[in-house]
């Protein structure tokens, strides 16, 4: 079936009663503006974050669609109408209001339409209301119309303004609880002595899972070194092993087999291992441990191989991860 049927190329359009009128009659005009505004509600729906809008705006819709049919439709059109606004839906609006009011604090002055995009898509479709609202009050001048109509238009735009002014607090509100999260977030963790024996625990614990003694250390960002474990069985040589990992990828801020990619022949970083007093190792088994976007020092593993280390130090991480 065609969207198009090409009867209203002349300019003129049928009421529901069969009448052809021009497209420019106040009539359509009427229910034309409050499709506008219908329409308007449905890009609000997309916006509002208030669950009570969420809820309100579809039912608002449905009456609206309800309303237009009665504009739209010529005396004996309206007698076929299955349903039509009655005085119980304009006394749910003034309940709505009356609810939504409650919750609002006082307003001291005038407000400035908009502001999000849900209170500027409610004020936008609160402007249209009142305009569908004006269009409906001279058609009852002109032509027979039910008061019930122009009273339902009015509260209407009262809602909708209210609802506009609910929505504007719910995102402040929003808005504070984000900023509150964010500055909680980007707040790094302390890399304390009883947190960096955790994590040593914790490599430990793992360690002892696959039956391999280690040495696992825990340095700040500047790789001063924290804490220190070697277990009962674990290498002598991994003492400063398992320190200049953590040294390693604390000072720069990259896991030690990421760095060892880098330190291939050919690569931008070959030969970095001879810097720093030798104190760069370039194979797998230190982690950076990071807080936000800042490194906060980094944890070491030395015992077995490099896979084992880095399983081990892994395990670490992750504790690292969860502390709160």
């Amino acid at each position: 079936m065609r969207v198009y049927t090409r009867t209203g190329d002349k300019g003129e359009t049928s009421l529901w009663g069969g009448l052809r009128v021009s497209k420019a009659d106040l009539q359509v005009e009427a229910y034309g503006t409050v499709d506008e505004a219908s329409s308007f509600l449905g890009l609000a729906r997309g916006f509002v974050r208030s669950q009570r809008a969420r809820e309100l705006l579809p039912e608002l819709q449905k009456k609206l669609q309800i309303l237009a049919s009665e504009l739209a439709s010529t005396p004996e059109g309206l007698l076929k109408l299955k349903e039509r606004l009655q005085e119980e839906d304009i006394r749910r609006l003034e309940e709505a209001i009356d609810g939504i009011q409650e919750s609002l604090p006082p307003q001291t002055g005038f407000v400035l339409p908009g502001g999000t995009p849900g209170t500027g898509a409610l004020d936008v479709a609160r402007t249209v209301v009142r305009r569908a609202e004006r269009l409906a009050v001279r058609l009852r001048q002109e032509r027979r119309l039910r008061e019930e109509i122009v009273r339902y238009l009015n509260r209407l735009s009262d809602l909708l303004y209210v609802l506009a002014r609910a929505e504007a607090n719910e995102e402040l509100v929003q808005m504070v609880k984000e900023k509150v999260l964010e500055r909680l977030g980007s707040t790094p963790k302390t890399l304390t002595l009883e947190i960096a024996r955790r994590l040593i625990a914790a490599a430990q614990r793992r360690a002892g899972e696959l039956g391999l003694p280690v040495v696992a250390a825990v340095v700040d960002a500047a790789g001063h070194l924290i804490a220190l474990e070697r277990q009962e069985g674990a290498l002598i040589a991994s003492i400063d092993i398992a320190w200049k990992k953590a040294y390693t990828a604390a000072t720069l801020k990259m896991p030690t087999h990421a760095l060892a990619q880098l330190a291939q022949p050919g690569q931008p970083l070959f030969g970095i291992e001879a810097t720093n007093e030798g104190r760069v190792v370039i194979f797998g088994g230190g982690f950076p441990l990071v807080s936000g976007d800042q490194v906060m020092g980094a944890v070491g593993v030395s015992g077995g191989t490099v896979e084992q280390d880095m399983d081990v130090a892994q395990a670490a991480v992750k504790v690292w991860e969860e502390e709160p």
